[in-house]
């Protein structure tokens, strides 16, 4: 089965509650949460108490995804958050390796982001110590964008570069996310995949979920 992690940034913040039971019922596996500064994305998102607003609503774990310059700053807010994982940006890392330690210290599994331009041989060297990659399938920053389709290639150089290491890093892919796209990813070798708006704006978003984690 699939794990699906939906983006709660395409919930409805008026019926918050409302959205986070439906996925405590669903068969997610994880809450995608997407924090943007406006900085590194040309958007804003929401902050901690919001986060921290969601994790006590929560029974399933909370992949955090900051989208935002020197993610190193926040590594003990996002953990007192209780975020399970903590996803940083590539781009944004001049000492990757550091941060990733950062987050192992704190407690946390490390994830790290690659944006839809940036190689996948750039993690060449720090696959073995990171617990997931997030392949964007767009442009981050926005939701209800195409799907990229270069990033099938990426996802099985990713898993060609797993296998080799014999590392543990599990692929995620996000943006752009349907039953199609959802499927041609999950046969290139993904193994998570961040639903937004294709889930929130179903009739039936438990049911789409269900659908997702059957590909």
């Amino acid at each position: 089965m699939t794990k699906i992690s939906p983006s709660v940034l395409s919930a409805d913040f008026g019926n918050l509650d409302r959205d986070i039971e439906m996925l405590n019922a669903s068969q997610a596996a994880m809450l995608h949460i997407d924090v943007m500064d406006g900085v590194f994305v040309p958007n804003i998102s929401f902050g901690f108490p919001v986060i921290q607003a969601i994790s006590r609503k929560a029974t399933k774990p909370l992949d955090v995804h900051l989208m935002i310059v020197d993610p190193a700053r926040y590594v003990s807010q996002v953990r007192d958050c209780g975020a399970e994982i903590m996803n940083v940006h590539f781009e944004t890392c001049t000492h990757l390796n550091r941060v990733v330690q950062q987050i192992h210290d704190a407690g946390m599994k490390a994830a790290v982001t690659l944006n839809p331009a940036t190689p996948v041989f750039m993690l060449e060297d720090i696959i073995d110590d990171v617990d997931m990659v997030l392949l964007m399938s767009v442009n981050p920053g926005f939701a209800a964008q195409k799907f990229i389709p270069v990033t099938l290639k990426k996802v099985r150089q990713l898993r060609e570069m797993i296998t080799a290491h014999g590392a543990k890093a599990e692929i995620e892919v996000d943006g752009g996310i349907n039953l199609e796209t959802g499927r041609q990813v999950v046969e290139a070798g993904a193994d998570i995949l961040v639903s937004g708006n294709f889930v929130f704006k179903a009739p039936d978003p438990i049911q789409t979920i269900a659908d997702l984690t059957a590909l």
